[in-house]
């Protein structure tokens, strides 16, 4: 579509926002350095929290920075520098760090709260496009975040710039994830009302079906019983069992399907003849997600729960996975 100036349309303009942007977070590789190293290693070695400052549209980079931080194990929060003069100051304690955002490194809200920060002795690290600012020559270690042109086409309104800081920000909170081996559960602890807490701490053992919910023969059952218990437990399964209750095989609604297509008769045929051998299964103490990885890759919709001693314990199927919101 034509944009109103008649030059450009507006998908042009995106083009050329998406690459100027692009290319002024690749510019961010050929700057990291020894300060990237000491910002880390400043954070690491932070006993109390991360405070993250940044007025405008750095401060809203800098609550998602803090947010990034604190959700990959490095526990951080946004402070106001215009409410941190007004009494918000008292949130940052000696045994804090401090990441303070500014494009220009001339925050006059920022600048006000440094003489305090400076003499509790909390170590600062700067975020600025100003290397010779005010805040670059008070900071602990500066990370440079200037760009050669805000995608603004009258290079005004922080665009770029901001992109290349949440970039930088990023490449922070991802540094020190690694570093500290946080892992899948870790972040999930963090996460546990939506769905990624529900993927990555959610067991087999919490989802299955258990007890007389599940749907179980013995091996000497006829096709018939099969079908009824199938019917009567609703997973569109039944576990075939031995003497010894190991189970051997396994009968579902697709086998069904099959063994009409191929004019079988179901009052004659013995179970053992049409059940699949080798069924897959699954531990209980297996996580849920890894589970649907398992049964995408084997094209099926629900599986068995067995013990070492291949003793049935359970049974789900997808629609258990998908009300239980791990699809």
């Amino acid at each position: 579509m034509q944009h109103p100036d008649g030059k450009k349309s507006f998908q042009d303009h995106a083009r050329a926002v998406i690459e100027l942007e692009a290319a002024a977070v690749q510019q961010l590789l050929t700057r990291l350095g020894p300060d990237f190293d000491n910002a880390c290693t400043l954070l690491l070695q932070t006993r109390g929290r991360v405070v993250v400052v940044g007025m405008g549209k750095s401060g809203h980079i800098g609550s998602k920075i803090a947010a990034t931080l604190a959700s990959t194990g490095t526990p951080a929060f946004f402070v106001h520098p215009g409410e941190a003069s007004h009494g918000d100051l008292g949130m940052i304690t000696p045994e804090d760090s401090v990441i303070a955002i500014s494009n220009s490194g001339e925050t006059g809200e920022i600048l006000t709260i440094l003489p305090i920060i400076k003499r509790m002795g909390v170590k600062m690290i700067a975020l600025t496009g100003g290397l010779d600012s005010s805040l670059a020559k008070q900071a602990d270690a500066t990370l440079d975040v200037s760009v050669e042109k805000e995608a603004c086409p009258l290079n005004l309104a922080p665009t770029s710039s901001t992109t290349v800081t949440l970039a930088m920000g990023d490449a922070l909170a991802v540094a020190l994830y690694r570093s500290r081996d946080f892992s899948p559960e870790d972040f999930a602890r963090s996460h546990p009302g939506g769905q990624l807490g529900r993927r990555l701490l959610m067991y087999v053992s919490d989802i299955m079906h258990t007890g007389d919910t599940i749907p179980v023969i013995n091996d000497s059952a006829s096709t018939q019983d099969a079908l009824l218990e199938m019917s009567s437990k609703g997973l569109g399964m039944t576990a075939i069992v031995n003497k010894q209750n190991e189970m051997t095989g396994i009968f579902t609604d697709g086998d069904l399907r099959r063994t009409l297509n191929e004019g079988v008769n179901l009052y004659t045929a013995k179970i053992t003849e049409l059940m699949g051998k080798n069924p897959v299964t699954t531990k209980a103490d297996r996580l849920a997600a890894e589970t649907v990885q398992l049964m995408r890759e084997k094209k099926i919709n629900g599986l068995f729960v067995v013990d070492d001693k291949q003793h049935i314990v359970g049974a789900l199927n997808m629609h258990d996975l998908l009300k239980a919101g791990i699809v």
